[in-house]
């Protein structure tokens, strides 16, 4: 089912993800209305603790939120962050760059991840991505890339996936940065290790193991 709303998670904690509770949480998660899949994501050099999902309804997503995962951050007596992104009106630019949420198979398992966000507001309706897919079909490493438009606030971003964890970082370390000072803007990247998460993602249906 294609997704209308992914969320992305993060709990400002630290912890090896083969202590994390895992099991216990995918099968709470599971039970969420609307609930599709998630992608579990453990920080590179800080062992935070996230997930980018994908939610069959807006409504799904929000009461998840607002619900469910301030309980979880709570377990934990960790601070929280969340963000919905819009999954619809960037479904056509993601399927450009391959995004396994929308029927893409990328050439070979995630080695990391890297989370992008950059602190402009524009629609993505208007946002020329032809042009922008075309310079990140050349970036090292990158197998697929999905399209983030905040909800309630139109920010840019993405949830990409490279093939190893050098291509990532020098991304999210030396190339990103230089598309955020042509915007004039501040932004944020996360990187998040791949293999760590693999059987956990596994079990909650990520499609980047499809």
């Amino acid at each position: 089912m294609t997704p209308e709303t992914f969320v992305y998670t993060e709990l400002q904690i630290s912890v090896p993800f083969d202590q994390a509770p895992w099991a216990d949480i995918n099968t709470a998660i599971k039970a969420q209305p609307g609930f599709l899949s998630k992608t579990w994501l453990s920080g590179y050099g800080t062992n935070s603790l996230g997930g980018f999902y994908a939610f069959k309804t807006e409504t799904d997503a929000r009461a998840f939120v607002t619900g469910y995962f301030p309980g979880e951050a709570a377990a934990f007596g960790a601070p929280q962050l969340t963000r919905l992104f819009d999954a619809c009106i960037v479904e056509d630019a993601s399927r450009d760059l391959a995004s396994p949420h929308f029927g893409g198979r990328p050439a070979s398992p995630p080695g990391a991840y890297v989370y992008t966000e950059v602190q402009v507001s524009k629609s993505f309706a208007t946002f020329p991505w032809q042009d922008r897919n075309t310079a990140l079909k050349q970036v090292p490493g990158l197998l697929a890339k999905t399209w983030l438009s905040g909800i309630g606030t139109e920010t840019l971003g993405g949830f990409d996936v490279f093939d190893t964890l050098d291509n990532a970082k020098q991304f999210a370390l030396e190339t990103f940065p230089k598309t955020a000072a042509a915007l004039d803007t501040a932004f944020t990247t996360r990187i998040f290790e791949a293999p760590v998460t693999e059987a956990a993602s596994r079990d909650m249906g990520s499609p980047y193991y499809a």
